[in-house]
C-alpha cells in the first residue's frame, strides 16, 4: 500500500493565485518579450486596440516560432524547473512568464505560432473554462472574435499573443467612457517608456538590434546613462566576484542639467523621475530587472546623489544568488558582495554630489584600464577571501622592481591575504564602541607621500602626467581627498 496522498491542485484557485503575482501592464509585456528576444525575434509589434471591454492587447514577434507540440508545452503552468540548465542568453527561468503575466492581465489567453515551413497551430487558456470545469482544458478552437484579430497579423509573424477579456485592464467599462478611453491610452504610453527602458540595450544592439513596434510606431530606446554626451563621466569599471563568476560594475555620473539641451534632460529623467532612477542598474543578459535601486544598501536616495547612475551585468546562472524573482523586477545581491556594492556606490555618489553641488565641474573622466582597488573580494564555494590586486599601480611597480626579490615579495601579500583578521575586524564593528577609521583619517599628511608614489608608479607604467591624475581622481582611497589630487595636479602643470 501506498504511504502517500496524490494531491493535485485546484485549477481554479492556482488561476487565481497566478493572477496575483503582482504584475503590472508594462512588466506583464516586458515578460512576453522576453520570449520574443530568446526565439531570436528582430521586430516585436505591440498592439493596444480600444473598445471597451472587447478591447484587446496583440503581441507578434518574427522570431523562429513554436510547432504545435512545443506550443503546448509552453502553455502548460510550470513548463520547466528554474533549476533546469539554460542557454546563458535564455531570458527564461521559472516556466510561469507567459502565463502569470498574461494570466494577471486578461482571461482569455490565446497563442498561435509557426515554424516555418509548417502551418500555423494556436491554443488557448479560458479561466471560465478552467474554473466551470474544475480542470486545466488547453483549448483547441479559438472564438471568433478573436479569429478576426489574427486576420490582421503581418505575414512575417510567426508567433503571436492575445490578450481578451481583460478585466485588470478596463475593467468592464463600456466604449464610449472617455475617461476609460484616456486612461486606456496613458497605460498605452506608459508601456512603450517601460519597454523603452527595460530593452534599451537590445535596441541600441551594434549588430541585429531589436526594433520594438507601439502600434505601427518604433519605440526609442532610453538610454539611462547618456553615453553620446561628452559630460557624462564612464568611470572605472569595477568587477566584483561570486562563486568564480566575475560580475562587471561600470559607474556612470551624468551631466549636470547645464551641459545638456533640455530635451535631452527632461528624456535622461526616465518614467519616475530623476530622484527615483539614481542607484544601480541591474540587468541580467542584457535585459534590465532594476531601473535605479540602492539595492538594500544603507543609503537614502538623495537629490544630490540624482546624478549617479551604476551599470551591474548579471549571467543567468546568478538567478537563485541574486533572488530574482518571476516577474524579473525584484534583485538583492548575495551578503558577501553588499560590501563591494556599498563602497563602489558611496564612490560613484561622491562624485556625483561634486558634479551636482560645482554645476558639472568635471571630477573624474573615462580612462583605460582597471578601476584600481587595493583589496578585492572573492566568493568560492560560498567562502570570502580577500585579495591584494596585482594590478593596483602601486603593487604592480613594486614587484617590477623586486626583481630577484620578487619570490619573497609575492609570499608576503600571500601571507598577509591568507591572515586577514576579518574575525577581529567584525568583532570590533560589533562590540567596541570605538568607530573604524576610514583611509589616512588618523594621518592625513601621509595621503600627500602616498599619492605621489603612486602617480610616479603609474607614469613609470607609461601613463602621462595627465591620465595619471585622472586615474588617481577615481582611485581608491585618492577620491576622497579632492585637494591632494588638485595640488598635485597643478604642482604636475607647474613643472618645467
Amino acid at each position: 500500500m501506498p504511504n502517500y496522498d496524490i494531491v493535485s491542485p485546484d485549477p481554479a484557485a492556482l488561476i487565481e493565485s497566478l493572477r496575483a503575482f503582482g504584475y503590472t501592464t508594462p512588466t506583464a509585456i516586458a515578460d512576453l518579450i522576453d520570449n520574443s528576444i530568446t526565439a531570436n525575434a528582430k521586430n516585436v509589434w505591440v498592439n493596444f486596440y480600444w473598445d471597451g471591454p472587447q478591447s484587446w492587447i496583440r503581441i507578434d514577434d518574427d522570431g523562429f516560432g513554436m510547432n504545435e507540440q512545443e506550443l503546448v508545452s509552453a502553455m502548460r503552468p510550470g513548463s520547466r524547473s528554474p533549476r533546469d540548465e539554460r542557454d546563458p542568453r535564455d531570458l527564461g527561468r521559472f516556466g510561469l512568464g507567459l502565463k502569470s503575466a498574461s494570466f494577471s492581465q486578461c482571461r482569455l489567453l490565446t497563442v498561435r505560432t509557426r515554424r516555418p515551413p509548417d502551418d500555423f497551430a494556436a491554443r488557448a487558456w479560458d479561466l471560465d473554462v478552467v474554473e466551470r470545469s474544475s480542470e486545466w482544458r488547453l483549448q483547441w478552437y479559438l472564438r471568433d472574435h478573436t479569429e478576426r484579430i489574427l486576420d490582421k497579423v503581418a505575414p512575417e509573424v510567426n508567433t503571436t499573443v492575445v490578450w481578451e477579456e481583460m478585466d485588470r485592464v478596463v475593467d468592464g467599462r463600456p466604449a464610449g467612457d472617455r475617461r476609460a478611453h484616456e486612461q486606456f491610452l496613458a497605460l498605452q504610453a506608459e508601456v512603450e517608456l517601460h519597454l523603452a527602458m527595460t530593452f534599451h540595450r537590445f535596441m541600441q544592439a551594434k549588430t541585429r538590434p531589436l526594433h520594438v513596434w507601439m502600434n505601427g510606431q518604433r519605440v526609442e530606446p532610453w538610454d539611462p546613462y547618456l553615453v553620446d554626451e561628452a559630460a557624462t563621466q564612464a568611470l572605472q569599471v569595477d568587477p566584483v566576484w561570486y562563486r568564480d563568476v566575475r560580475i562587471p560594475v561600470q559607474p556612470y555620473v551624468l551631466p549636470h542639467h547645464t551641459k545638456i539641451d533640455q530635451v535631452t534632460h527632461r528624456r535622461a529623467s526616465g518614467p519616475r523621475g530623476w530622484n527615483a532612477h539614481q542607484g544601480f542598474y541591474v540587468y541580467r543578459n542584457q535585459r534590465l530587472l532594476l531601473p535605479g535601486e540602492w539595492l538594500g544598501l544603507p543609503l537614502q536616495k538623495e537629490e544630490h546623489y540624482k546624478l549617479a547612475r551604476i551599470r551591474v551585468d548579471l549571467p543567468n546562472s546568478m538567478d537563485e544568488a541574486w533572488h530574482i524573482d518571476v516577474k524579473k523586477a525584484v534583485a538583492r545581491p548575495p551578503g558577501a558582495l553588499r560590501p563591494d556594492l556599498e563602497r563602489i556606490a558611496k564612490a560613484t555618489r561622491e562624485i556625483a554630489a561634486g558634479v551636482y553641488r560645482f554645476r558639472g565641474k568635471r571630477i573624474a573622466s573615462a580612462v583605460s584600464g582597471p578601476y584600481a582597488m587595493v583589496w578585492q573580494q572573492r566568493v568560492t564555494h560560498d567562502k570570502v577571501h580577500y585579495l591584494i590586486n596585482r594590478e593596483h599601480p602601486l603593487v604592480h611597480q613594486v614587484r617590477a622592481d623586486a626583481g630577484t626579490g620578487k619570490k619573497t615579495l609575492d609570499a608576503l601579500l600571500r601571507l598577509v591575504e591568507e591572515t586577514v583578521p576579518t574575525t577581529l575586524i567584525t568583532m570590533s564593528q560589533n562590540e567596541s564602541e570605538v568607530a573604524q577609521a576610514s583611509a589616512f583619517e588618523t594621518a592625513p599628511a601621509d595621503v600627500v607621500a602616498v599619492l605621489r608614489e603612486v602617480y610616479a608608479a603609474l607614469v613609470r607604467a607609461g601613463h602621462t602626467p595627465a591620465q595619471a591624475v585622472e586615474r588617481l581622481s577615481v582611485m581608491e582611497p585618492f577620491g576622497r581627498y579632492p585637494d591632494a589630487v588638485a595640488g598635485l595636479a597643478e604642482s604636475v602643470e607647474n613643472a618645467p
